[in-house]
């Protein structure tokens, strides 16, 4: 079982942090519920790219989502020099075994190449396609073993795999005042991007990201983590004040306060199941694209249309309520107290919070139900975080099995 653990140091200050927050904890309301804008480099991610003309072929058969929309891209309404005229969202993926079991997570960008902006005369040269970059940003602490893996798979495409953590560095901007915004081009610093008034260098700068065309986007994931960029690693990235800047953990909590995991010290390497750990509803598959590796346990999970254990949320409380910090780690075991058998399993932990894999029938059962193996006097709260799907509530799922069982008589 991988751990997630925090530094002494930063729990401490965290922890002060936290107690200057509410202290109130919901599946609707957290601690950083409130919080103002944040920014965090990300040093637990790393980046690589790949650039050939077999790109596109070669991730398509290897990841679980569709590469092809980030070539598929219609062309920017208005292009400026400072604006690509070709640009889009990245995407959200995974790799798998080939039995379907979660190896690594990757956000896969396609960034804007100076030939696709114009030129100060308003015309620019066409797009070559043995050109095509994509970049990834993936988890740090597998970086050499993603890397051998990719190249093991490549065999004779045309596609070169580089690592790139030395030139660029990935961001995560967070926070609620942004959960409802549809850009952060809505902030009126980069509203002045491009000719005409006055040209803000820090807009320009999200844009153009130092001549690489780097600039914030929407989490491909869920509007409610924010953005994220990949920016060069010698400059801040654009429109992110000094105060805002934050350390990581931050971020780590705000995930975990979602029900969301991310890389493959929270995602178990080669044990996770992917719908169990949510990523279709965090938008890292598609059941449409076609074949991939470990594509055949995915599909037919997702047709049976039954999960009956997913990633949560929890709080780690005494028998009080009051909250419990550093008692839990992860691989503990969770067991029902109202059926006598193990619940699940907690995955990820920082202070009184976590992430664990349960199971459904077991985790809403009401107050005090759930607790730690061998650890007297530690109750469990599981929460329903906010953007789940209907279909995915216990009540639905059970509705749907013992309608598949009528189908089979």
């Amino acid at each position: 079982m991988h751990r997630s653990k925090i530094s002494k140091p930063t729990y401490n200050f965290l922890r002060a942090f936290y107690r200057t927050a509410s202290r109130q904890f919901s599946s609707h309301e957290t601690h950083l519920e409130n919080a103002s804008s944040m920014a965090s480099l990300l040093k637990t991610r790393a980046v690589i790219r790949f650039r050939g003309p077999d790109t596109v072929k070669f991730l398509q058969g290897l990841v679980t989502n569709d590469v092809r929309k980030l070539v598929d891209l219609e062309p920017a309404a208005v292009p400026t020099p400072n604006m690509p005229s070709v640009s889009g969202p990245p995407i959200y993926a995974a790799m798998l075994t080939p039995q379907g079991r979660f190896l690594y997570d990757l956000f896969i960008y396609r960034p804007a190449r100076p030939d696709e902006k114009l030129d100060e005369s308003g015309s620019g040269p066409g797009p070559k396609p043995d050109e095509l970059e994509l970049y990834a940003d993936v988890d740090n602490s597998v970086l050499d073993e993603l890397l051998e893996t990719m190249k093991r798979y490549r065999l004779r495409s045309k596609v070169d795999i580089e690592n790139m953590t030395e030139a660029f560095s990935c961001w995560q901007c967070y926070g609620m005042n942004l959960t409802n915004k549809a850009s952060l081009k809505e902030e009126p610093e980069a509203a002045s991007v491009g000719y005409g008034g006055a040209v803000d260098q820090s807009g320009v700068s999200t844009s153009q990201g130092n001549r690489h065309g780097w600039h914030w986007d929407k989490d491909p994931r869920l509007d409610c983590l924010g953005f994220r960029g990949i920016f060069p690693s010698n400059t801040p990235p654009p429109l992110i004040e000094a105060d805002k800047e934050t350390d990581e953990t931050n971020y780590l909590l705000w995930r975990m306060e979602k029900g969301v995991a991310e890389g493959s010290s929270e995602i178990p390497k080669g044990e996770a199941m992917p719908l169990e750990y949510n990523l279709a509803g965090l938008n890292a598959i598609s059941f449409d694209k076609g074949c991939y590796v470990g594509q055949e346990l995915v599909a037919r999970t997702h047709h049976r249309g039954v999960i009956r254990k997913r990633l949560l949320p929890l709080k780690f409380v005494d028998d009080n309520g009051k909250e419990v910090e550093e008692k839990v780690t992860p691989g503990s075991e969770v067991t029902s107290s109202t059926s006598g058998k193990k619940a699940g399993i907690v995955t990820t932990t920082f202070g009184c919070r976590g992430l664990g894999l349960l199971r459904l029938e077991e985790a809403f059962r009401g107050f005090g139900n759930l607790a730690i193996q061998g650890q007297e006097g530690i109750k469990v709260q599981a929460f329903r975080p906010e953007w789940w799907p209907s279909e995915w509530f216990v009540e639905h799922q059970q509705q749907n099995a013992a309608a598949q069982n009528l189908d089979g008589f």
